[in-house]
């Protein structure tokens, strides 16, 4: 009996010289959050791998000011993504970066009184100029002038028609390297970022524009009936997270519980609602469970819920500064993967703008 517990011996590293991709995969076969972070990637190559898959990655907090912003962009342009879900700072602050700004390399043991003195915004160790921040958002007010008043805006074609405006600039931001690959972008609470700000610039001009946030959930919960299955990438947790989560049950309510044909789902027993757990998922968190908070919540949590497959080998939980994870990450798959997906057409959320 004992030995089914010996069937895959760990393998120390050796060091020699060697690519990224195969150090995470030496990675994959020791342990705690080095493993980890190498088993995330065989469940990110598989998702690209797999046919009739939509991937969609949430990333939370501030990863733009801290230079990951370009990988995001090039995860987009080889449709490694298929859908983007981002809190407001991410798709703002690197528009700063893409504008030819950028930010600075600081320290977060410094007299934060005489950085507000000098105009200095803060992000831990890393300096921006509020002066920047503000010609950001007067380039967004720009746009935000060009937009109907009496048409209800997803955040998905709001951030769409952005980048194709930042696009035509030149302006190689989020938006605009999404809107010429075919990646919506959804940013469930995008005013609570430099996106409020700018809707009230321009309503001060006498230009309100209106975010509808029941269409956009509409919109996104139907990108489930479009798929035959969901493939998640949660960089960090939050906002972006939960509702990407939400794709896997919140079809049914849409449906009227009459779930969405072809396909393979669940069906709870004590009511009639459906369910189609995301065949594969990713988390890079430095969040615990033990609090209850969602960012920490672990994908087996969310078996429980209907939201994520239960088959071995399909998910992976790192716990590791997404500054550290993405770019091995990225950079792996980089090596690995020399075949563009065929992605899916995510072109019909656009149909009614332009």
């Amino acid at each position: 009996m004992s030995e089914s517990y010996f069937n895959k011996k760990l393998e120390p590293i050796k060091v020699k010289e060697k690519t990224i991709s195969q150090l995470l995969a030496e990675m994959s076969r020791t342990a705690y959050q080095g493993r980890k972070l190498g088993e995330a990637v065989d469940v990110w190559e598989n998702m690209l791998k797999a046919k009739d898959l939509t991937i969609v990655m949430g990333i939370a907090g501030s990863l733009s000011t801290a230079g990951q912003w370009t990988i995001i962009n090039w995860l987009m342009e080889n449709r490694f993504i298929d859908v983007l879900v981002s809190t407001g700072a991410n798709v703002s602050e690197d528009i700063v970066d893409a504008m030819g700004f950028g930010y600075w390399q600081g320290s977060h043991m410094v007299d934060d009184e005489a950085l507000l003195d000098a105009d200095v915004n803060r992000y831990y160790d890393v300096f921006g100029k509020e002066t920047d921040y503000r010609k950001m958002e007067e380039l967004v007010t720009e746009f935000i002038m060009t937009l109907k008043t009496d048409y209800p805006y997803s955040s998905a074609e709001f951030l769409h028609l952005l980048g194709k405006y930042l696009g035509g600039k030149s302006i190689p931001s989020i938006t605009a390297v999404a809107a010429a690959n075919g990646v919506p972008i959804f940013s469930p609470a995008m005013t609570d970022s430099a996106y409020g700000e700018t809707f009230l610039l321009a309503k001060n001009q006498g230009h309100s524009v209106t975010l509808d946030s029941v269409k956009e959930f509409e919109q996104f919960v139907s990108i489930g009936t479009k798929t035959k299955d969901v493939g998640v990438i949660y960089i960090g947790g939050g906002v972006p997270k939960d509702l990407t989560q939400l794709i896997a049950i919140s079809v049914s309510p849409m449906t009227e519980d009459k779930g969405v044909q072809g396909r393979k789902g669940g069906l709870r027993k004590s009511l009639q609602e459906y369910y189609y757990p995301h065949k594969y998922a990713i988390q890079i968190t430095t969040d615990s469970p033990q609090w209850g908070g969602l960012s920490g919540c672990t994908l087996e949590e969310a078996i429980s819920w209907g939201k994520i497959n239960s088959e071995s080998g399909t998910r992976a939980v790192c716990y590791c500064d997404a500054t550290i994870a993405l770019p091995l990450i990225a950079h792996a798959l980089c090596e690995r993967v020399k075949v563009k997906r065929s992605a899916p057409d995510m072109s019909w959320l656009f149909k009614n703008v332009t």
